[in-house]
């Protein structure tokens, strides 16, 4: 099937759609220039300074770090912290909202990034479910305390040796304070307002149990097959169709559709053929 082919039928279950679940991986923020850190290598040309120390992606992105060294741990967190910040989503957030409101679709997203892109989009904090947690909420990292609260901090990080000028400090205890964000071999992390994601969440699926729905998966591997798992899971529902876009990763059996391109090239293939 041609590509084209492929946005056209993409654009024709949208239009036939009256519900939408929007997933994404690491991949949808490519194009609003993040790294999506694709094995050692893709991490390693992000931050070539922990190539210097030959430290992987999921040798840095450990809790470990800020009991042993946090301002280390400080370092590639207050770094990403600062990037997310400063970093515009690309124009394919605003086109899926735009076709929510203009097919009248009840829409929830799904993402396993922790940039808080969709909310910097215009997305609705009640209609996303983050499954790896936030970098712009903090916990205490011992933790002493239940509480999860917003990442106002401001955390300069030294480019050379990535370490950080600055700690955030737990609100109640004045312990180290670290990102509520899922980590590799994580043993602290507290999952309170994820789970609040994910019940509401639940309640949409469930609401739009005979619905058609249409779910567009965007930049999700399977190197950390969350994302694609939950986009297949919808789609075996009745009714329901997946529309994968992905660049390397596209597959996906029928009825659902592969389309092998980036995600912000995809959506605008797709635009080409809505009525």
């Amino acid at each position: 099937m041609e590509l084209e082919e492929r946005f056209a039928r993409a654009a024709e279950a949208l239009g036939s759609a009256r519900a939408l679940v929007i997933t994404s991986g690491a991949g949808m923020g490519v194009d609003s220039g993040l790294p999506d850190f694709r094995g050692n290598q893709g991490f390693w040309n992000a931050y070539p300074m922990y190539e210097r120390l030959g430290i992987s992606f999921i040798d840095a992105a450990n809790p470990a770090h800020f009991e042993r060294d946090p301002a280390w741990g400080w370092g590639f967190y207050g770094h990403r912290t600062n990037l997310y910040r400063q970093t515009v989503p690309h124009r394919g957030f605003g086109m899926l909202l735009e076709w929510a409101d203009r097919f009248g679709l009840e829409t929830f997203v799904v993402t396993s990034n922790v940039d808080g892109q969709f909310q910097k989009a215009g997305y609705a904090e009640d209609q996303i479910l983050e499954v790896h947690g936030s970098i712009h909420h903090l916990q205490c990292l011992k933790p002493c305390s239940d509480d999860i609260w917003d990442n106002r901090e401001q955390i300069p990080v030294d480019l050379e040796t990535m370490r950080a000028g600055q700690l955030p400090k737990c609100r109640r205890c004045g312990g180290i304070a670290r990102p509520n964000i899922l980590m590799f071999g994580d043993y602290s992390w507290l999952p309170n307002r994820t789970r609040g994601q994910e019940m509401r969440f639940d309640l949409f699926v469930d609401q739009h149990r005979d619905s058609p729905m249409l779910v567009i998966e965007m930049g999700a591997g399977t190197a950390i097959p969350t994302i694609r798992y939950l986009s297949e899971r919808l789609g075996s529902r009745k009714n329901s169709r997946v529309v994968r876009i992905n660049p390397r990763e596209p597959m996906i059996g029928a009825p659902h559709l592969a389309i092998p391109c980036g995600a912000l090239e995809g959506l605008q293939g797709i635009a080409r053929h809505l009525k």
